[in-house]
């Protein structure tokens, strides 16, 4: 993905969070992007972070969605919650290249926002109650710490039960 596109994610994120009044804290750490080092790095329990998987969400045959989970760092997405909410055949991990496009981020950077009308954007419940939730802006080497509260306004996603208790093996994006 050109450096260009990720500096466009970074800055509409700022310009958002700025127009919108909101408070915020940037933090500059070490560049890293799994959850357990950079919540170290920024010194914060990881059930704080927002973790973001971007999925492929097969409902029929013929139809395919892609769907930006989000999720405490502490967690894992639940992949049979996911399927259930959306009547879906078979949800997985999208593949890197989609979800770089879709998310306008490399993996470990990938924003708990979605910039693009074909990335659906779902959220934990757990997400947005939290007091302060941090993640990776865009960049491996900066972060952003923001209420939950404040995100869900933002952000406006669909909240719902997605997050299982447990590490999993998947990829792990912050």
């Amino acid at each position: 993905m050109p450096d260009r596109t990720l500096h466009d994610t970074y800055d509409h994120l700022i310009s958002l969070l700025d127009s919108s009044s909101v408070d915020y804290r940037l933090v500059d750490h070490e560049p890293e992007g799994a959850t357990e080092a950079v919540c170290a790095l920024r010194g914060h329990p990881a059930s704080e972070a927002a973790k973001c998987i971007v999925l492929r969400v097969k409902v029929d045959r013929r139809t395919t969605r892609h769907v930006l989970a989000v999720v405490p760092g502490d967690r894992r997405v639940d992949l049979d919650a996911v399927r259930a909410l959306f009547a879906a055949r078979y949800v997985g991990f999208s593949d890197p290249e989609t979800a770089e496009r879709l998310a306008r981020a490399v993996p470990g950077t990938v924003l708990p926002f979605s910039f693009d009308p074909g990335l659906e954007l779902v959220a934990d419940p757990a997400v947005v109650a939290q007091p302060k939730l941090y993640f990776n802006a865009a960049r491996l080497d900066r972060s952003l710490c923001i209420s939950g509260a404040d995100y869900g306004r933002l952000a406006k996603p669909r909240i719902e039960r997605i997050a299982a208790d447990g590490d999993s093996d998947a990829p792990d994006p912050v």
